[in-house]
């Protein structure tokens, strides 16, 4: 008798450290998300990639489809990121990043930023992102004339957790994977032309 095992669906949320991978395959060694992911024997795809300096919560789930949805600019799931940049930005910069800036594959702009603080020399700054260009924060800022210094997913659309420390992880609850779907059932055409990356 031939029986096929239907695989179990797993929706985690990651806090993910500074100098850990999003990549299932190092060849240099480094840590990788995967090997926090202790005792999940699923492959798991990671939803929006976080750069190695970057940090903070990211989706690892094995329906691929709801991956390629999140994943995918039509859809525009926001993402929230806190960000640490040395200066002040003025409010100036602030209206350039929401209108765009230009860099080298186009016009690039985020949904939304604000200030949130200050530490020392630095600022803090809330930005939401719908759509993540390869290290998009970074290199627009540093357009501006502003190094980022830290840079922390707080939010991956309705999806957030204070209490969640670097290196832990948890399951979604039912009502989460839930309102991660409807954004993703709500797409609208792209308005700009790039694949999904890590900001």
């Amino acid at each position: 008798r031939l029986t096929l095992e239907i695989e179990r669906r797993v929706y985690s949320l990651l806090n993910k450290p500074r100098g850990v991978l999003t990549t299932n395959y190092d060849p240099a060694g480094r840590p990788r998300v995967v090997d926090i992911m202790k005792g999940v024997t699923q492959r798991l795809f990671s939803v929006g990639r976080l750069d190695q300096d970057s940090e903070g919560l990211l989706l690892l789930t094995n329906d691929g489809e709801l991956a390629n949805k999140l994943a995918h600019p039509r859809y525009e799931v926001p993402k929230t990121y806190v960000v640490q940049v040395a200066g002040r930005p003025t409010a100036e910069d602030m209206a350039k990043m929401r209108k765009g800036v230009y860099l080298s594959e186009g016009r690039v702009a985020v949904d939304n930023v604000r200030k949130v603080g200050t530490r020392g020399r630095s600022m803090l700054l809330e930005v939401v992102l719908s759509e993540g260009r390869n290290r998009e924060i970074r290199r627009l800022l540093a357009r501006l004339g502003h190094k980022v210094m830290r840079l922390q997913r707080t939010a991956i659309g309705p999806i957030s957790d204070r209490n969640l420390q670097p290196g832990e992880y948890r399951k979604l609850r039912p009502e989460e994977v839930e309102a991660l779907r409807k954004p993703a059932r709500k797409s609208r055409p792209p308005h700009k032309k790039s694949p999904a990356a890590h900001p």
